[in-house]
């Protein structure tokens, strides 16, 4: 086993893959209200091509941890059977999934007879009116549809991520974590990044941690919670646990030091960092006959030139020209 491991000392173990940047949703964080130029499928890995890469990660690469993203995952046709054959992988990879939940109480049942573990739901808001107004579309009954049946269909807390926006959803951070306190899902909330499409990020505009800490203090006691490790979050206990919630600080306390991912895009790119200028291309090896040494080669490549930081807020940072739903999350 060769690990992925960087010129820093970090070791990923956590591969992100991206199955879609398709999405039924048109967040106006992420994308126009137009979409839009989706990659050509012929461009976009088969599943086939995708069990291979990432039966390589795990085999001989020590990838434990598999997440599926997209755009929106539940748009990729056959994710069932695919999900089963990433199961079947030898050691079988821990398998989760991120999504708008939107189609999710009708494919919950089948994610996780396939061997899909565990489930995140994106949802920024409780109030139809802001959930079009944020989605541009009427679905807010569809995702908390979805979050039900994730809840019967897997036997581990259902998470749920949620942007706060400054003058658009901030006033609801107390109201969420009431009802996620009452509903038994795990809340995290996460601080926005500039990934959109639009490049229209603004960190001034950025609801940050310490604003979100310190409105939900205002209603409950929160404590640290111990062992993070490698998680992205950082865990509070409400008035004494056993719940707890989330805050994803990738602006204001990026845990890069601690980072274990590795993402690969939906058309075969390996991506170091969610913010990396340059990418490794693994489709054409794959479609040039390359041999499995190939593609190990061209993995710890990807790894080993992974940055320190992402670099948010140093002097002629960035966004990089893929926009989320492109990257994968």
């Amino acid at each position: 086993m060769l690990p992925l491991v960087d010129g820093f000392g970090r070791v990923a173990t956590d591969l992100r893959v991206s199955v879609t940047d398709r999405c039924d949703l048109r967040c106006t964080y992420c994308m126009p209200a137009e979409g839009l130029d989706w990659t050509p499928r012929a461009q976009l890995l088969t599943d086939d091509e995708l069990v291979r890469l990432v039966g390589v990660a795990v085999s001989r690469l020590g990838v434990t941890d598999v997440r599926l993203t997209g755009g929106e995952p539940l748009l990729r046709p056959g994710l069932p059977e695919l999900i089963a054959q990433l199961a079947a992988l030898t050691p079988r990879p821990r398998i989760a999934l991120t999504t708008n939940g939107v189609r999710l109480a009708a494919l919950a049942p089948s994610l996780a007879a396939a061997g899909l573990d565990r489930v995140n739901v994106s949802l920024d808001t409780l109030r139809p009116d802001r959930f079009l107004t944020l989605t541009r579309r009427v679905r807010l009954e569809q995702v908390l549809e979805g979050l039900e049946a994730a809840r019967t269909a897997f036997a581990g807390p259902v998470k749920v991520n949620t942007v706060l926006m400054r003058g658009v959803n901030d006033d609801e951070a107390v109201e969420l974590l009431g009802w996620a306190l009452d509903t038994g899902y795990a809340l995290r909330f996460i601080e926005q990044m500039p990934l959109d499409a639009q490049h229209g990020w603004r960190r001034e505009e950025m609801v940050t941690a310490e604003e979100i800490l310190a409105t939900l203090g205002s209603a409950y006691s929160l404590t640290p919670a111990p062992g993070r490790g490698a998680a992205p979050a950082e865990e509070w206990l409400v008035d004494g646990g056993p719940a707890t919630v989330g805050v994803i600080a990738s602006v204001t306390r990026p845990f890069c030091q601690a980072c274990d991912r590795l993402r690969l895009t939906a058309d075969g790119q390996v991506r170091n960092c969610l913010f990396a200028k340059d990418e490794t291309d693994l489709r054409t090896l794959l479609r040039d006959g390359a041999d499995d040494d190939a593609l190990v080669a061209a993995w710890l490549g990807a790894a080993a030139s992974k940055r320190k930081g992402h670099g948010i807020g140093e002097p002629g940072f960035t966004q990089p020209d893929r926009p989320m739903s492109a990257i994968g999350g």
